[in-house]
């Protein structure tokens, strides 16, 4: 496995990571109960044009994406998570772990990280926590169904 940035200019790429995110997203949509996750409702197109800067974990041996994170700057001095998808064959691998270091590795000296995950997604919530994210906000987003915002801040 090797982690790499991905180009959303390359169309098998941009393939396989819009069918892992529509595998993943469909997984958070059921376990948070709404089925109406930006992600799910992108395109091909939408995906490639969304702004974002995109890390893929990589099958050495036969090119498979088994998971990925994406990154954008909304606001200066702080980096969102976007985006955090792995295979469901490869769960519980160490690879979204994997991802969140080299998001840190590159870019080790912003003050302040921040994420967003469904409150009953208790997979992510346990990631996030673990890499020192506190919960900062919770919003219904529709009936039920709550998001949690997480800052993690330079000490």
């Amino acid at each position: 496995m090797r982690i790499q940035t991905l180009s959303l200019r390359d169309e098998e790429m941009l393939a396989q990571l819009w069918r892992l995110q529509h595998m993943a997203y469909r997984l958070e949509a059921k376990i948070i109960g709404f089925q109406d996750i930006p992600p799910l409702l992108d395109t091909m197109e939408t995906l490639q044009n969304c702004g974002e800067t995109f890390y893929g974990c990589v099958d050495e041996q036969d090119g498979e994406l088994l998971g990925a994170v994406a990154v954008m700057e909304e606001e200066r001095d702080t980096l969102t998570i976007t985006r955090m998808m792995v295979h469901p064959s490869h769960f519980r691998k160490g690879i979204a772990a994997s991802l969140m270091k080299h998001v840190f590795e590159l870019h080790p000296d912003l003050p302040r990280y921040i994420v967003c995950t469904g409150t009953l997604n208790t997979a992510a919530v346990n990631l996030y926590m673990k890499f020192g994210f506190k919960p900062v906000d919770a919003a219904e987003i529709a009936p039920g169904v709550e998001l949690t915002t997480f800052h993690k801040n330079k000490l």
